[in-house]
């Protein structure tokens, strides 16, 4: 495990917006199943920067994070750790857990894993990262990225179709899919997008986010902020797709903004607002 804190930069149906958000109560960590060149995240999850928790001490955690007003408990990277979550997660259940559980995970999952999550997970945000090979095996080492993002992103919408939101606006289950536009890869922005649009209702909530940053070892094609010509160019193609749900970030990100973490840091999030 290598935090757990209240995030409040994720979309505001998880975090909350305005002032007082309360934020999502997030546990990151440690390890990957895939291997992106650019991960901001490299700290943990090339660097396996962490510490071994046991289930008891990963309820309290959990616990811990709704005793601080968290909106829900989110799970970050947890697909390599299923297990002793759910061994966790029973132990938090009885002693009065009652957050929705996030299964935010990059997609690269075997579709078995999830049919055994059915009933388990109230909200599924998982990453469509490649709908095309080639940049999948140049920049995240999976040409088969896409063949088990497929069937894994349809069994998490089977299972949670359908956003509902409570009156303050906050998820209580569904699936929103996110897709990160990389510098000189707006036609894999767009294959991806194509692809959710045929395969889903245009009710299904897209997040298209423009937070990426070079770091880490990207390499030189991709060492550059995404423009606001790229990101416009699939922010377009979203909004013509009719997606009636869409989480979009139109102000390019700084590199001095908080959805840049480092975990070196006590608090590894400079929070300076939310541009979901």
């Amino acid at each position: 495990m290598s935090a757990a804190l209240l995030h409040h930069g994720e979309e505001p149906v998880l975090s909350g917006s305005g002032p007082g958000a309360r934020g999502s109560g997030t546990i990151f960590f440690a390890g990957c199943n895939l291997k992106c060149l650019f991960c901001q995240n490299h700290q943990i999850s090339w660097g396996m920067k962490g510490r071994i928790v046991s289930d008891g001490e990963l309820a309290r955690l959990m616990l811990g994070l709704q005793d601080q007003g968290a909106l829900n408990i989110n799970l970050v990277s947890p697909t390599h750790l299923i297990l002793p979550i759910l061994r966790a997660l029973l132990l938090a259940y009885d002693q009065g857990l009652r957050l929705p559980l996030v299964y935010n995970s990059n997609g690269y999952e075997h579709v078995a894993v999830v049919e055994h999550l059915a009933g388990i997970m109230d909200i599924y945000l998982p990453d469509c990262k490649y709908r095309l090979p080639e940049p999948a095996a140049m920049y995240s080492g999976a040409a088969d990225y896409f063949d088990h993002a497929r069937p894994a992103l349809q069994e998490m919408y089977v299972q949670q179709p359908d956003l509902h939101v409570d009156d303050d606006g906050i998820a209580r289950r569904g699936t929103i899919i996110r897709h990160l536009v990389l510098p000189g890869q707006v036609p894999n922005a767009i294959a991806v997008l194509e692809w959710l649009a045929a395969t889903f209702s245009p009710a299904l909530p897209v997040s298209l986010m423009s937070q990426y940053r070079p770091c880490f070892q990207a390499p030189p094609e991709i060492r550059r902020p995404v423009s606001p010509a790229e990101y416009g160019a699939v922010m377009t193609r979203a909004r013509e797709l009719g997606f009636e749900h869409l989480f979009l970030q139109p102000e390019l990100f700084a590199p001095e903004d908080h959805l840049h973490p480092d975990f070196d840091r006590n608090e590894p999030f400079p929070w300076k607002g939310n541009k979901s």
